[in-house]
């Protein structure tokens, strides 16, 4: 639901996707200041190893560990009705962009009360920093959270949602508005828009989306912000922005029936770290 809920939840189940996922939980449930909720539907033994592991490599975190029942997918989303974050893995596969995403994380990213993040299997505390010669790895800055925005339907939960991610690292915020020209006239000359009427396109989109970040800057004060509106697709121009980020924060809309749309469906299959899908009216 949101930042006034009480914990980050993770669901393992035995995997080392699932423990990936669980330690970049652990990570952010001690940045943010709040247990850890293991949450697995089955034997009492896989969520004791897990809990074990993480309470060694994060002993400064409070972990709680919740046997479920009935079926995964729906214990998921009960849990995510009464968390602040809910964290699931991804199985990664060396050498490709693409990451196969199960069918209970898709069900929890379409379906939960609370932001979703997808992490990929393999990813590492050091995959969120910028890597600077001579600073230890535990020590180098973040990376950007990246922030894909529609300007056609802004979300303040979302853009909420990106400040106070990139607030606790702190990391820089990078803010991305995409956008294609509309439509030709069948009676219109055929043709892209003229370079001067996509540059006083591109100027009001970018004033659009100074003014709607302004007042979450001014909320941040200390969050470094880089905005950009570009002409593009937006699956293919957020995953050029977030090859170089530690995590892209995107929207979805809330509402039974309603589900993942394409570009976010694409986004978490794609993308090539950490992917959060925050819920909004």
């Amino acid at each position: 639901m949101g930042q006034d809920t009480g914990s980050v939840t993770a669901g393992v189940d035995g995997s080392r996707a699932g423990q990936d996922a669980a330690a970049w939980a652990a990570r952010e449930a001690r940045r943010r200041g709040l247990p850890l909720r293991l949450l697995h539907a089955g034997a009492a033994s896989v969520l004791e190893r897990a809990a074990e592991e993480l309470a060694c490599a994060y002993p400064y975190v409070e972990i709680i560990g919740v046997r479920a029942q009935g079926p995964a997918a729906e214990a998921l989303l009960a849990a995510s009705a009464e968390a602040e974050l809910l964290v699931l893995g991804t199985r990664g596969f060396t050498g490709f962009a693409g990451f196969p995403v199960g069918s209970v994380a898709l069900a929890a990213a379409a379906r939960a009360s609370c932001p979703v993040v997808l992490v990929r299997s393999g990813e590492r505390p050091e995959d969120e920093r910028d890597a600077v010669p001579g600073i230890p790895p535990d020590e180098a800055p973040y990376l950007p959270v990246v922030l894909g925005v529609d300007l056609e339907r802004p979300a303040e939960a979302l853009v909420g949602h990106a400040f106070r991610t990139a607030a606790v690292r702190p990391a820089p915020l990078h803010a991305v508005h995409t956008w294609t020209p509309p439509c030709p006239d069948r009676d219109a000359p055929a043709g892209l828009t003229s370079p001067a009427e996509t540059a006083v396109e591109e100027d009001t989109r970018e004033h659009l989306l100074a003014a709607w970040l302004r007042p979450w800057q001014r909320r941040f004060p200390g969050t470094a912000v880089e905005t950009e509106v570009v002409l593009g697709r937006p699956v293919q121009q957020l995953l050029r922005t977030c090859a170089r980020a530690g995590l892209l924060v995107i929207g979805r809309r809330g509402g039974p029936g309603r589900g993942l749309g394409e570009v976010a469906h694409s986004l978490v299959h794609h993308a090539t770290c950490p992917v959060a899908v925050v819920p909004y009216d």
